[in-house]
């Protein structure tokens, strides 16, 4: 397959392919996008007047994407990902009818299951719903999405969500730390109900894209030609590794369980106390180890960066 923005997409892929592997084709794997400095009459689309419209208005979506990807050069491993950015809704807690307020630049949730105990709340009766709202528009956006992307770019699964991070936006997250301590058990079998109906919304996103994608890729910018998907637990670096480890790795281990490959987000120092559980996880392949704003660069974490390689982990 040739890509109008990505003209070496077959050499990309047998890099991708070789790094995944923690292997090397001549260099190591890198990608570098820059704005390109060239006239051209491709022009930024209009802000809608409508907020809600940024992120959901078809023609505006399909100006903004050919604006970026035609203004963008991709060297290296970047990848041309077509996208409706990630304001929120795409996420299965609003597929569950959690409300989403839509911002400029983001989304923000209200909790629905924040009254009471945890345990006054049945979690069997989130399930995919085929007439929720929400979900409707996402399968046809992820569908138009193909078609915009097709011989230009890669369209990119949208940011579904993850283990714990989905659970603290339906419950609101300074009661999801009360319940860890008078519920855990509980906490655990409603993450892990979770995380079974995300498999199913996946399934049928990746079903619609695969073939447009020659495999997967997301909001992260990595590829495979199989089932590949990011995770994260960005609530953790408010939970102690010995909770983190009992309550929520078995989701996460469920989750990466669902894919070929997958890439765990470690967002801020304070989650750095969690990666040599994650470590133990054979179903993740690779970390992407953030410290986090206002903090140094990666770099100056380099003790925490080698000893994931020495775990047999692949760094980003």
């Amino acid at each position: 397959m040739t890509l109008k923005f990505k003209p070496d997409w077959e050499e990309t892929k047998q890099r991708m392919l070789a790094w995944w592997n923690g292997e090397t084709i001549g260099r190591c794997a890198m990608a570098v996008y820059a704005q390109k400095n060239i006239e051209t009459n491709i022009q930024l689309p209009e802000l809608p007047e409508k907020i809600e419209d940024r992120w959901i208005d078809f023609n505006y979506l399909r100006e903004s994407n050919e604006y970026r990807l035609s203004n963008t050069y991709f060297g290296g491993e970047a990848l041309p990902i077509w996208n409706a950015g990630y304001p929120g809704w795409d996420m299965i807690q609003t597929y569950f009818g959690t409300p989403i307020d839509l911002r400029e630049t983001t989304g923000w949730h209200s909790p629905i299951i924040a009254d009471g105990p945890l345990t006054d709340h049945d979690y069997k009766k989130f399930r995919v719903d085929p007439d929720n709202d929400w979900w409707k528009f996402s399968q046809k956006l992820h569908r138009f999405m193909v078609g915009e992307a097709r011989g230009k770019s890669l369209p990119g699964l949208h940011d579904l969500g993850y283990s714990g991070d989905t659970l603290a936006a339906m419950r609101g997250s300074q009661n999801l730390l009360i319940d860890l301590i008078e519920c855990p058990d509980y906490v655990r079998a409603f993450d892990m109900h979770l995380l079974a109906e995300w498999e199913k919304f996946y399934t049928i996103l990746h079903d619609i894209t695969k073939e447009g994608a020659e495999g997967s890729t997301s909001w992260f910018a990595l590829w495979y030609p199989g089932r590949f998907y990011p995770t994260q637990n960005d609530f953790s670096c408010m939970v102690s590794p010995k909770m983190f480890e009992e309550i929520f790795i078995p989701t996460i281990e469920f989750q990466a369980g669902c894919l070929d490959k997958t890439v765990y987000h470690v967002d801020g120092v304070d989650a750095f106390a969690h990666i040599p559980a994650l470590c133990d996880l054979p179903g993740l392949h690779a970390f992407q180890v953030l410290p986090g704003a206002g903090k140094p660069g990666p770099l100056h974490y380099m003790k925490t960066l080698k000893y994931v390689q020495s775990r047999g982990k692949i760094c980003i």
